[in-house]
């Protein structure tokens, strides 16, 4: 496959089920598009914010997060103590890793859920879940395919962010 073509362009991925391939396509599509318009993006600007808007540390970590909290969810888990620290500082630039290691932190996250969607039948994608302290309704595919959307949106919101900034 070409690093040009997009991932729902080349075919199954083996082992996920047919109806979470779209999915897993959209989080694999991430992760290249993120190395590619981060892989020379300059660290002192990894924390500001253009214009008052998130800044591109914010969107690699917040992905990441996202994803963590929809497989929790999938698997009819509670947030951990970890989980909602990681959530209150996904904007919080102080300390904070490299855009190497935010990337492969999404890189890993990303394959833990390609690794859920592995081992998730088919027959229970429209099992009701529930979604935070509220518990919102939702499904199991409800879940994975936002997982997967908002990845997308956020790699969107990156490109815009880093251009700018690079641009400035």
């Amino acid at each position: 496959m070409s690093s040009e073509q997009e991932y729902w362009l080349s075919g199954p991925i083996p082992d996920v089920p047919a109806l979470l391939q779209p999915a897993a396509h959209a989080l694999l599509q991430s992760v290249r598009e993120i190395k590619k318009y981060v892989s020379d993006f300059p660290e002192d600007k990894l924390w500001e914010k253009p214009y008052g808007r998130a800044s591109a540390g914010f969107h690699l970590r917040h992905i990441t997060g996202v994803l963590d909290r929809m497989l929790s969810y999938a698997e009819k888990k509670a947030l951990t103590a970890e989980q909602f620290n990681f959530l209150k500082n996904e904007g919080n630039g102080e300390n904070a890793p490299s855009s190497e290691k935010l990337i492969h932190d999404f890189e890993e996250k990303v394959n833990e859920a390609l690794e859920y969607f592995k081992n998730t039948p088919e027959s229970i994608l429209t099992e009701e879940r529930f979604v935070g302290r509220k518990k919102l309704p939702s499904t199991v595919i409800g879940l994975l395919f936002h997982a997967a959307e908002h990845s997308q949106r956020h790699v969107g919101q990156l490109l815009v962010t880093v251009s700018v900034l690079k641009n400035r």
